[in-house]
């Protein structure tokens, strides 16, 4: 598989995007806060048809132009605002990885009930989102992080394939720590 991120001067996919793509089957995938497409055209080389959305034009433009000069017909990039939480589609798997912190606190419940709503029933949601605890207290001022538990709470009644709160490293150095959820809508 050819590297269209190192090509294009993009981080590399998230590492949990990776690790879940290991037991996701290529179905119709939701990349929210894609960025420039890091993650969009890690899934869209494995055969996931993904919409990727994020609300800054500049970030969907530099993925369109990446999409056009690669000819790539499996990626329809959206400008959108994640906090609106209205996806208008069903998807297999949907994808959120440090997106959240970067919202307005009183929209995460709607976001995070809205993912849960249009996820297919035996989809999946993989969600990556700073925490600020007392042990680990965030050196970065998100709008919002995560409390311990706090993700996991929303995800009851489905299975959680992964989840932890694990120390991590931001692409820019810094090291908080993490709620990381891959988990199963029930079907």
């Amino acid at each position: 598989m050819q590297d269209l991120n190192s090509r294009y001067g993009l981080n590399q996919a998230h590492s949990e995007v990776v690790k879940a793509c290991e037991i996701i089957a290529p179905c119709d995938a939701f990349d929210m806060g894609c960025s420039s497409g890091r993650n969009a055209l890690y899934l869209s080389q494995l055969g996931f048809k993904v919409t990727a959305v994020d609300a800054n034009p500049q970030a969907i433009a530099t993925l369109q132009s990446i999409i056009r000069q690669e000819s790539i017909d499996t990626i329809t990039p959206r400008v959108y605002d994640i906090q609106q939480a209205r996806i208008d589609a069903d998807y297999g798997l949907i994808v959120c990885t440090v997106t959240l912190m970067f919202i307005d606190p009183s929209r995460v419940e709607a976001v995070l009930s809205d993912m849960r709503r249009r996820t297919l029933a035996g989809g999946y949601n993989l969600i990556v989102c700073a925490m600020d605890t007392a042990d680990y207290p965030c050196p970065m001022n998100f709008p919002f992080t995560l409390a311990p538990g706090e993700l996991s709470s929303h995800y009851q009644d489905w299975d959680l394939v992964n989840y932890n709160e694990d120390l991590g490293t931001m692409h820019n150095g810094a090291e908080l720590q993490f709620a990381t959820l891959l988990a199963r809508k029930p079907g």
